[in-house]
């Protein structure tokens, strides 16, 4: 039997599974914690990697690896390839004002000009989230530390660069799906824009242009091979990817169809044959692991909504579920706009989440449970409202992640999200589709191997457009308060 590694660095853990290549059958599994915060060393990424691979039993007997990773987190190493600074991640919302700035500058001072070029040029729009802004962000507060560094990397880059072993920031590899995240690459003719790099780092493009970004590899493309000082020299490294393109991949997503991930963040994503561009910034025009586009809608507030309201109620969370299903649809008046840290959809990074309709006879602990459901997948079906103004239909979607373990969430989703909804069996998704690619990276095929299909359980409801209407209303006076 041939196996592969799959690994999933995510923002708050590191997952690894170990597959058959030709089934996709789970052999074992491994997992370790990442330190919390919106900053974080890449060593401990490194060091986590390493124990959740020795709890899954090592990579001895594994033929090839891949990694998928969290996007947009900004890695600058300078010319001897050590780290100039914590890595800030894509929830970390300081660099707000530096994302606003790139867009007025880029459109002479016009910003909806700017949100346009930007579109056009690499299918995203500057947000806090996004590795451009991020540079700006270092560029204008740690001036010297940004004139130290040499190349800029993406997380899943720098582990696959470590699991080499090579120390030239040259052998530096990426994919064109986590290319995608950063504002300076274009999915669509799949070339970096140096000229917007320049932009972020204040700097002329000649200067900017000694600044190594890594190599955008093919899908399906061999990476290299592992570290042999390691042990590792027979594993075939994988491009990687973008952890919301290897869910897509990990689930066997085609064209057409659609995921809704509830976890740290809440992601819909809709596998496209055709780009977008949505100079809103909504929508980034991400591409997939496979040669598709991946138009996604994020919002920085998902699963940990229903923790944070476990905890305020004193429960677990099949009790919150038990409590949420109690109480009627609507909540009793009660609505929960859960921007609790802030909000990336819509753009208001310096929100905060409010309770509207609270009343005597609304304030119970059953319809505070159901206003919490109800708001996070209101909050969604923003996202799946500006995913379909790009022209991108979704007739039903693919619920995972941690939220989706939610008995109120799977039964109650239907009805605001106004679709059929399909639940897989669990799994660890964005490590499972690294685990793909390398089993396709191995058999050098044309496409990925076609793996055992996944349990599946369908829920359905009738559409409650008057519990969306209520939250859309709520969400309107929020937004309102804080955008000046």
């Amino acid at each position: 039997m041939t196996l592969v590694a799959g690994i999933d660095s995510s923002t708050q853990s590191c997952k690894v599974v170990i597959r058959d290549a030709e089934t996709g059958r789970l052999v074992r599994q491994g997992s370790a914690p990442h330190p919390p915060g919106t900053e974080v060393d890449p060593e401990y990424w490194w060091h986590a990697l390493n124990l959740a691979l020795e709890q899954a039993g090592g990579l001895d007997d594994v033929d090839a690896v891949s990694v998928g990773g969290q996007q947009h987190g900004m890695v600058c190493l300078d010319a001897r390839g050590a780290v100039v600074r914590p890595a800030l991640l894509w929830n970390d919302t300081r660099s707000a004002s530096s994302a606003a700035d790139l867009s007025l500058e880029l459109g002479g001072g016009d910003m909806e000009e700017g949100s346009c070029r930007w579109a056009q040029a690499v299918g995203t729009v500057p947000v806090a989230a996004i590795t451009v802004s991020k540079l700006r962000w270092l560029a204008d507060h740690e001036p010297q530390t940004a004139r130290r560094v040499a190349a800029v990397a993406l997380p899943h880059d720098w582990l696959t660069w470590r699991l080499s072993g090579s120390t030239s920031l040259e052998a530096l590899v990426t994919d064109r799906s986590d290319a995608s995240g950063t504002g300076y690459f274009s999915p669509v003719t799949g070339t970096y824009r140096r000229d917007l790099l320049a932009l972020a780092f204040r700097r002329e493009e000649a200067q900017a242009a000694s600044i190594i970004l890594p190599r955008v590899l093919r899908p399906g493309e061999r990476a290299g091979n592992g570290d042999p000082m390691a042990g590792r020299g027979h594993l075939v490294l994988g491009p990687g990817c973008g952890d919301n393109a290897g869910a897509a991949l990990g689930l066997g997503l085609k064209p057409g169809e659609t995921s809704v991930s509830l976890g740290t963040s809440g992601v819909v994503a809709a596998v496209s044959a055709t780009a977008t561009t949505d100079p809103s910034g909504l929508v980034a025009g991400f591409a997939d692991a496979t040669g598709h586009f991946l138009p996604l809608a994020c919002t920085l507030n998902g699963a940990r909504v229903l923790e944070a309201t476990a905890r305020v109620l004193g429960v677990g969370h099949d009790e919150l579920s038990a409590l949420a299903l109690a109480a009627e649809p609507g909540a009793g008046g009660l609505v929960h706009v859960p921007y609790l840290e802030g909000e990336r959809t819509p753009n208001l990074p310096s929100a905060t989440g409010s309770m509207f309709g609270m009343t005597l006879e609304s304030m119970t602990r059953h319809n505070v449970a159901r206003a919490s459901v109800e708001g996070l997948l209101s909050l969604v079906a923003g996202g799946m409202e500006a995913v379909r103004r790009q022209g991108v239909p979704i007739d039903s979607v693919t619920l995972v992640g941690g939220g989706a373990r939610s008995r109120a969430v799977r039964q109650i989703a239907p009805s605001i999200l106004g679709v059929p909804v399909v639940v897989p069996s669990p799994g660890e998704y964005v490590a499972d589709g690294a685990a793909r690619q390398a089993a396709w990276v191995l058999s050098g095929a044309a496409e990925p191997p076609e793996w055992q299909p996944r349990t599946v359980a369908t829920y359905d409801a009738e559409p409650n457009p008057e519990v969306l209407e209520r939250y859309r209303e709520a969400a309107r006076l929020v937004a309102a308060s804080f955008v000046h």
